[in-house]
């Protein structure tokens, strides 16, 4: 018999045996997360040691890759912002840097969604990954251009279920205009179901959802791993049954979980046995992938040149010294405040003085830049948005005018506030009069309020910010600064001026 012959006959008699009998598949996959990156470069992190940033990821990926066994790389979503870069480019970098990752399956975090429907889908098609998201769809209901809700991949006889979920409520905290947001929970229990359906022995869902959804999805049993995004922690469980993981956040460390799934079939029925190791990668370890490194460091450079490109021209003048944004309105503290009230559509806004801090005057005439707007506000706050009453609002701006005469930090810049004050009258109790918009202050009616996220923790003594009802998490809140370079750019000229907004006698 020939050996051709003698080869197939062996298959025959496989086939043969495991139809009558048992047969058994034994599949070695290696799942590697990452999560919530928006930053190129690596950072220099208190212990001393530098983590992150895309060319130590990449550095991961392909040491993972080239040990020859079955990789699956899972991105669950938020990279496109919020980072400096972002405000400048939309995010056109990072994904150019993720395409060289080369993720097995992306999710879309709700900072994907950052610059509004057409970016999130013109960023989606220069992606060279496959997308997946079982929850998001167009205005019309129908899934969304090159996107997936599920896949089945065959590795080594075992059937891998893929599917994923975006952050249900990006309605909320980002802009994705009329894409429509299905519950991630629910959406995520049907895929996997539909995937053991379709013949799955192992189903994993990759998800930007809360630690609460993960838990939902993880209590369904319907999800062997779930892997996911969001809450920028490093996570893992595993109960015997289902695990899950998180990756921190900027690729500070990476998780590897190594599974031995075991497939047994007999008398045409399968059984699946598996067994997860969990391994933490902290990238500090790790040299960073010299091409990727290239890349990002040319990006860095081309970055620095865009930070002195012109955003607008100043009609007026702009003072930032400290004697002028910690103890009386000023021009200045005014845009900063516009630019948080128009981003986030609040009734009012305010800032503390204190986060100002260039110390110069902008002559009118002046060509305002990216540098100009990060020397002014350099410590990468966020813009939060609270509910708040309208008396502990009262009481709020009683703190910050309190150490009047004296500059202070938490002096307030605003918009959308009218304030009429008498610093003769004690601390506490020199405001004469409030108007929110045209309308005096309600102080039983609830206001939406832009602040940042120093103040919104109780920072510069706001005690009822923090104790105020957050509309948005921190994760999900977009940077000043950005904010403010966006604002810049849309009016072109800027003549912002104290214009009456906190009077004092």
């Amino acid at each position: 018999m020939s050996a051709t012959r003698r080869f197939a006959a062996g298959i025959l008699l496989i086939a043969i045996l495991c139809a009558s009998s048992a047969c058994a598949e034994t599949a070695r996959i290696t799942f590697i997360l990452v999560n919530d990156i928006y930053l190129m470069a690596d950072q220099m992190l208190p212990d001393g040691e530098r983590r992150g940033g895309f060319a130590r990821l990449a550095a991961v990926v392909k040491a993972e890759r080239a040990r020859g066994t079955n990789v699956i790389v899972a991105h669950a979503g938020d990279t496109l912002s919020p980072s400096l870069m972002s405000g400048l480019d939309r995010g056109e970098r990072i994904l150019t840097l993720t395409n060289l990752i080369a993720p097995d399956i992306f999710v879309p975090g709700n900072h994907e969604f950052d610059f509004g429907k057409a970016t999130f889908l013109q960023r989606m098609a220069e992606a060279a990954f496959p997308l997946y998201a079982a929850n998001l769809r167009g205005a019309d209901g129908r899934p969304l251009p090159n996107f997936k809700d599920r896949s089945i991949t065959t590795i080594e006889g075992v059937r891998i279920g893929l599917t994923g979920a975006t952050y249900d409520d990006t309605a909320r905290t980002s802009s994705p205009e009329d894409l429509k947001f299905l519950p991630t929970v629910a959406t995520t229990k049907d895929a996997a179901e539909a995937l053991r359906r379709e013949g799955a022995d192992f189903v994993v869902a990759v998800v930007h959802a809360s630690r609460q959804q993960d838990y939902a999805i993880f209590e369904t049993r319907a999800v062997d791993l779930v892997l996911s995004g969001h809450d920028h922690d490093l996570f893992i469980e595993f109960d015997g049954r289902n695990a899950m993981a998180e990756s921190s956040h900027d690729a500070h460390y990476v998780t590897a979980i190594d599974v031995a799934i075991n497939v047994k079939e007999e008398s045409g029925r399968r059984s699946v046995t598996w067994w997860p190791q969990f391994r933490i990668i902290d990238t500090a370890t790790v040299t960073p992938d010299p091409e990727v490194a290239a890349v990002v460091a040319r990006y860095e450079g081309e970055l620095s040149k865009e930070l002195d490109d012109a955003l607008g021209t100043t009609a007026v003048a702009l003072d930032s010294r400290t004697a002028t944004v910690r103890a009386r309105e000023a021009a200045i503290g005014n845009l900063v405040a516009d630019a948080m009230r128009a981003s986030t559509h609040a009734d009012a806004a305010v800032t503390n003085g204190g986060g100002i801090r260039g110390g110069k005057v902008y002559p009118p005439g002046t060509a305002l830049t990216a540098r100009d707007v990060l020397t002014e506000l350099p410590f990468d706050n966020r813009i939060l948005t609270i509910e708040i009453a309208g008396a502990d609002l009262r009481r709020a701006l009683e703190n910050g005018l309190s150490q009047l005469p004296n500059p202070g930090g938490r002096f307030p810049q605003v918009s959308g506030l009218t304030i009429e004050v008498d610093t003769n009258r004690p601390a506490g109790d020199r405001i004469v009069s409030i108007k929110v918009g045209d309308a005096p202050l309600d102080e039983r009616k609830i206001y939406r309020l832009a602040t940042n996220d120093f103040m919104a923790r109780g920072g510069d003594g706001y005690t009822g910010f923090r104790d105020a009802k957050p509309l948005v998490s921190a994760l999900d809140a977009p940077l000043v600064a950005n904010a403010v370079i966006a604002y810049i750019k849309a009016l072109g000229t800027v003549r912002t001026n104290a214009d009456g907004r906190i009077v004092m006698k």
